[in-house]
């Protein structure tokens, strides 16, 4: 990976879409018929291109192609399986929450013939920008969230160990490709503490074999801009610094910093890339602010370990705020690193 700054900022994963394109990929999906495949491939790529734009204008160091291709952060890849059904929404109107996801059944063995998909949108986005990237990909135990087990599997966690050989070869896949960075994106490891040694080794059997620098993605959920677990590593966090992982990404923003005095548990090297703006709040935080809660991180662990990011992704926040959200967490990071001298 080209030299990057001290606290290089970056971004969890997605970035909004652009009112045109999600507009277009409604239409996309209730008439079919309407876009040739041409016509979707320009349509993403130029989504990617200015989700890249967006990113690097708004002063992002390491950046992502803002998942133009998946559906809500996950869902696009339950096409890719095979031995799934969908099942009908249980609930489709009033408030939104996550019980009107989209929900499906094993009837059959889970595999993916063709792969997730990620390979793709990574060679992509090579050909639109040599900037610093990073690949998230989600994790085998989140993925396992939406899928019931029906008479194939009796329990999500036999769901999640179908799933794990299928999200490693992903994973080895996008390092042969040269990819330096990924990130594993289980927010569900966080919503579910109750098990953390099972979760141990379902990650270390994901990115076993992959040679390239892995983060740990955990927030609380952000399916509409709303969390869905009790919002605390407390119960974890002592379990995950054991994870075969270079990094963990974690939500504090949203949490006005709260539990930030756990990051002096995370043992060196492991870096933390920590959420210092909340992308469930529209409104945006000023950069003094951004550069108060980084130096609040810095009194639990050293610059050199650090990354800062927006909590979560930023499908679900507007993309004029995504913008200004990113542009301060950008502005805060340059003055503290102002005040440590690590500027050229």
């Amino acid at each position: 990976m080209q030299k990057l700054p001290p606290i290089a900022v970056t971004v969890i994963g997605s970035w909004s879409f652009p009112g045109w394109y999600a507009r277009l990929c409604e239409e996309a999906v209730r008439q079919p018929d309407l876009y040739g495949p041409d016509d979707l491939e320009e349509a993403v790529t130029d989504a990617v291109r200015l989700a890249i734009d967006d990113q690097l204008r708004n002063g992002a160091e390491i950046i992502t192609d803002g998942e133009m291709q998946r559906v809500d952060f996950n869902l696009g890849f339950y096409d890719r399986f095979t031995g799934l059904r969908p099942l009908p929404q249980r609930r489709r109107w009033g408030p939104p929450a996550h019980d009107q996801r989209s929900r499906y059944e094993a009837i059959g063995p889970l595999e993916a013939p063709a792969g997730l998909g990620v390979v793709a949108e990574y060679d992509r986005l090579r050909r639109l920008t040599e900037a610093p990237v990073k690949v998230p990909v989600p994790g085998p135990f989140t993925l396992a969230g939406c899928i019931q087990g029906g008479s194939v599997y009796p329990d999500r966690l036999a769901v999640t160990e179908a799933l794990i050989p299928i999200v490693n070869r992903e994973l080895k896949a996008l390092a042969a490709r040269g990819v330096e960075f990924l990130q594993i994106d289980e927010p569900s490891f966080a919503c579910h503490p109750d098990e953390p040694e099972k979760f141990l080794g379902i990650l270390s059997r994901t990115v076993e074999g992959v040679s390239a620098k892995i983060s740990l993605h955990m927030c609380f959920g952000n399916y509409r801009g709303r969390s869905v677990g009790w919002r605390s590593y407390r119960p974890i966090l002592s379990h995950i610094v054991q994870a075969p992982v270079h990094q963990l990404a974690l939500e504090f923003a949203s949490r006005e910093m709260s539990e930030i005095e756990l990051a002096r548990q995370i043992p060196p090297p492991m870096e933390l890339a920590v959420g210092l703006v909340d992308v469930k709040n529209t409104w945006v935080e000023p950069p003094e602010l951004v550069a108060e809660r980084l130096r609040s991180v810095l009194r639990y662990i050293e610059p050199e370990r650090l990354q800062v990011t927006p909590d979560c992704g930023c499908s679900q926040t507007a993309r004029s705020i995504a913008c200004r959200k990113l542009a301060s967490l950008a502005a805060g990071t340059r003055i503290v690193r102002w005040e440590l001298g690590l500027t050229d």
